[in-house]
């Protein structure tokens, strides 16, 4: 059995108090109870369930991780929407990649948060396209991200 190198990092619970509290652009989020189902949850790295309260809140990935590591991201400094609970929940199931279910976009960041380009991976990416995004030494920083709107999914950091 090969053990996972590379795992989707889920918002932090205690990142997701704050945002529970107001987002990155400042706001109160207005939790809704989920009627469809299938919203992305970054808190636990999976898709929302009917009946469930989620939250859609502005989140700035980066600059939470500039501010861990000193990083002067710029102009590459962005907020966008996420979905959370509404409440404190488990956070995700285990290790490993998560929502490989459609083509994405592995963003890819030096250590001073830059961006060094990206790359569409297919439905079903895994650890050896992830591996790819982390052949070049500058990457420190890796966003998966939606095709359509450029939502942030999750990050990977080196192991």
């Amino acid at each position: 059995m090969t053990k996972t190198v590379y795992t989707a990092r889920a918002i932090a619970p205690e990142v997701l108090k704050e945002l529970r509290a107001a987002d990155d652009a400042g706001r109160v989020p207005s939790p809704l109870t989920d009627d469809e189902g299938g919203a992305p949850l970054r808190c636990c790295l999976r898709h929302s369930r009917v009946g469930e309260r989620i939250a859609l809140v502005s989140y700035a990935p980066l600059r939470r991780w500039a501010a861990g590591t000193g990083a002067r991201p710029g102009p590459y400094d962005e907020q966008g929407p996420v979905f959370i609970h509404a409440d404190e929940c488990e956070g995700p199931p285990g290790e490993g990649l998560a929502f490989t279910n459609a083509h994405r976009v592995l963003r890819r960041y030096s250590a001073d948060g830059r961006i060094l380009g990206g790359e569409l991976v297919e439905e079903g990416f895994g650890e050896r396209d992830v591996r790819k995004a982390f052949d070049d030494p500058a990457v420190a920083l890796v966003h998966v991200r939606a095709v359509e709107y450029g939502c942030f999914y999750y990050e990977i950091r080196r192991p």
